[in-house]
């Protein structure tokens, strides 16, 4: 079906409010994620709604909780969630981040013992939409094989990097897990009865397939880039916790607080002001663009893209036929 954004956002809220969110932080939460459904990413804005509402209702979120700061190390600080919503907690940490980096030049936030961030995007389009470039990641309980291993030991651990685009055009946007497709992912094309446009995993037989209902039933989907998506999470998962004084894959246990409940992330945000003029970098942002879509599009390709731009195709169809939400996980709102 398609509805509109504020048809969305406002059944969001009332679903959160309903779950315990007083209603300052269900208004953002439901912002954040009715603008992941308007900008295409379903599978973690309005698909997650459910979720993130039985998590309240189990008390894996704390809705009163607010983010504290442990440490302040000047350009760094350390600041603990205290498992309160992880949207408002990330929120926190990248306007915290923005001030140091605008005091000096760049500013990091580790952020431990919080809960799922949902679209790790939002905050990298947040920080790139203020001028500001950013790198930054969260670990993930155990949901994915080491290469080599049929055990889950990895999260897909999900990375971000993101800086302003050139004038008057939309910022420049990576947000992705390490794993080839995201379990929401799976989930979306699950639910619209679809394949992988490419193998994203094995199931229980240990098959390489193309199946999302199987890759889901099996929990073995498969990295990037496969040996070097297996170290690429290994890494981000150590780095996360130790820059946040936080843990890792090893000690976070999904079936305990939910996914990512109790996970550490690594907000890194630059001010490139201070390092070029404004007008240089979008200067050499556009050029850079125009020479990498300047390439001889490969046969059967639906073109060259850049990070980012896939937004604007969904902001177009949604703007002009209302926003795309699964029956299935319409009805499902609706009900709580």
């Amino acid at each position: 079906m398609r509805l509109s954004k504020e048809e969305i956002h406002q059944e969001i809220k009332r679903v959160f409010m309903k779950y315990g969110l007083p209603e300052e932080k269900a208004e953002i939460c439901a912002r954040v994620h009715t603008e992941s459904t308007y900008d295409g990413i379903y599978s973690h804005g309005i698909n997650r709604v459910a979720r993130f509402a039985d998590y309240l209702k189990k008390g894996w979120v704390d809705p009163k909780a607010e983010p504290t700061v442990e440490k302040d190390l000047g350009a760094v600080k350390i600041i603990n969630g205290n498992m309160g919503p992880g949207i408002l907690n990330a929120l926190f940490c990248a306007d915290q981040a923005m001030e140091m980096a605008e005091k000096y030049g760049i500013g990091m936030v580790g952020l431990k013992n919080t809960t799922h961030w949902m679209r790790g995007g939002t905050y990298g389009k947040y920080a790139a939409e203020k001028g500001y470039a950013a790198v930054m990641w969260t670990n993930t309980e155990a949901c994915m094989p080491a290469w080599g291993s049929k055990e889950c030991r990895l999260g897909n651990n999900p990375f971000v990097m993101a800086c302003p685009g050139p004038k008057d055009g939309p910022v420049m946007l990576l947000d992705m897990a390490i794993s080839q497709y995201a379990y929401g992912k799976l989930q979306v094309l699950r639910l619209a009865g679809k394949k992988l446009p490419l193998p994203g995993g094995f199931d229980k037989d240990g098959n390489i397939t193309d199946d999302p209902g199987a890759i889901e039933e099996s929990m073995r989907i498969m990295p990037i880039g496969y040996w070097k998506g297996s170290s690429f999470s290994a890494m981000l998962d150590i780095l996360g916790a130790i820059l946040s004084d936080g843990v890792g894959a090893a000690d976070l246990n999904a079936s305990e607080k939910g996914s990512c409940g109790g996970c550490s992330q690594v907000m890194i945000v630059i001010d490139p002001k201070k390092i070029s003029d404004g007008d240089k970098m979008k200067e050499t942002i556009r050029r850079e663009i125009e020479y990498i879509k300047g390439g001889e599009p490969s046969e059967g390709s639906n073109g060259v893209h850049v990070p980012g731009e896939g937004m604007e195709k969904f902001h177009k169809d949604h703007d002009e036929n209302g926003i795309f939400v699964d029956d299935s996980v319409w009805e499902e709102i609706k009900a709580l």
